[in-house]
């Protein structure tokens, strides 16, 4: 079964399971053992990191033959906390696995470039950035994401598997214009550790005047991420939907 999980990542130290600190899936899978009155895997799409957001995380889990979907929904939401909700169950084929069945994955980064950005009603989910921002050198920066790079420089060293070469698709692309601020959206087909981040970090860099807006094409060719500005911050990132193709859904979705 599939589970498409909303959760306020504030209060959360990450997606992955820990003995001593709360977690998204550690939650999770309490009230699933809560539920079914044994022990049940939660398997997420990725691991958002501490602070991050969701719209869209995709969870595999597998219960017992008498929770039909709509009702393990319905129940889930009256034990969960209020910062994690259950926007979907659907009913999924056994070849289902959420993180590797996944075929493309959304993200949103926020920015405020207003004053009221550092409102305690916005700061929450926004990366106020009060500094005036070159919207063609972020538009630029986009458009030179769009198509497959090597991201070593977009990502935490060491953190991906043995012989990994990093490279990732883009779909999509794009800084889009609000009414207080930008709203940075990426589509992949996976995305790295700490990837979002790095990019809208650079790209918020460039943006300001503080380095040439050629240093981002020179990043996409790195072998490292010695020269690539710190991650932005991790509250105002979103994870929005996890793709996967439509013959693995029993039910409707």
């Amino acid at each position: 079964m599939q589970l498409v999980l909303h959760y306020d990542g504030a209060e959360f130290s990450g997606w992955q399971r820990q003995p001593a600190t709360r977690t998204i899936q550690g939650v999770l899978e309490g009230a699933l053992e809560r539920l079914c009155n044994a022990p049940v895997s939660a398997l997420g799409a990725g691991r958002t990191d501490a602070g991050v957001h969701a719209r869209g995380q995709s969870v595999g889990v597998r219960v017992p033959v008498k929770w039909e979907a709509v009702e393990l929904r319905r129940a889930l939401n009256a034990v969960l906390p209020a910062d994690m909700w259950v926007a979907s169950a659907v009913e999924m084929s056994d070849a289902f696995h959420a993180r590797y069945s996944a075929t493309g994955r959304r993200y949103s980064y926020h920015v405020g470039t207003d004053r009221e950005a550092n409102s305690p009603f916005r700061r929450r989910w926004e990366w106020a950035v009060e500094a005036p921002l070159a919207r063609d050198a972020l538009a630029d920066c986009a458009n030179a994401l769009l198509g497959t790079h090597r991201f070593l420089a977009f990502a935490v060293q060491g953190t991906a598997p043995d012989g990994d070469d990093h490279r990732c698709t883009i779909a999509e692309a794009a800084w889009h214009e609000g009414t207080n601020g930008l709203r940075f959206e990426v589509e992949a087909n996976r995305f790295l550790h700490r990837m979002v981040r790095f990019l809208v970090g650079t790209m918020i860099e460039i943006a300001r005047g503080k380095r040439p807006l050629g240093d981002f094409a020179m990043l996409l060719e790195a072998e490292d991420n010695r020269r690539t500005s710190a991650p932005a911050p991790p509250h105002a990132l979103f994870l929005e939907v996890v793709r996967y193709p439509r013959d693995l859904y029993l039910g409707d979705t």
